[in-house]
């Protein structure tokens, strides 16, 4: 099991105990730190957000705008360590005690 770890300014978010995958993608159990509270919100916003897009939405357009706002919310809020270091780039999702995310050493195409 690899353990991730999640961070913002106020500190420790949580770490991720990695359990499986299919690729691109790494799931595993999410476990809070002290500052997770301080973007819970965020994480929340930006799944209620997915879930049309996911679906198909009839204006997949502002669909498209208003989870990319909501995701760059968590992007400026927090940042992504391996357990090698911090990682440039990466897309997370967390609900509850699950967490599932992709990452790359260098960052993503627009």
């Amino acid at each position: 099991m690899t353990a991730w770890r999640v961070r913002s300014a106020d500190g420790l978010v949580g770490e991720i105990a990695v359990d499986g995958g299919d690729f691109p993608w790494l799931s595993g159990r999410f476990t809070p730190g002290p500052a997770y509270d301080s973007v819970k919100e965020l994480f929340a916003r930006e799944l209620t957000l997915l879930e049309p897009l996911l679906e198909g939405s009839d204006d997949e357009a502002a669909a498209v705008d208003a989870w990319e706002s909501a995701y760059d919310a968590v992007r400026a809020a927090v940042s992504l360590e391996s357990p090698d270091g911090p990682v440039p780039e990466f897309l997370l999702h967390i609900e509850g005690p699950d967490a599932w995310f992709r990452w790359s050493p260098e960052p993503f195409e627009d």
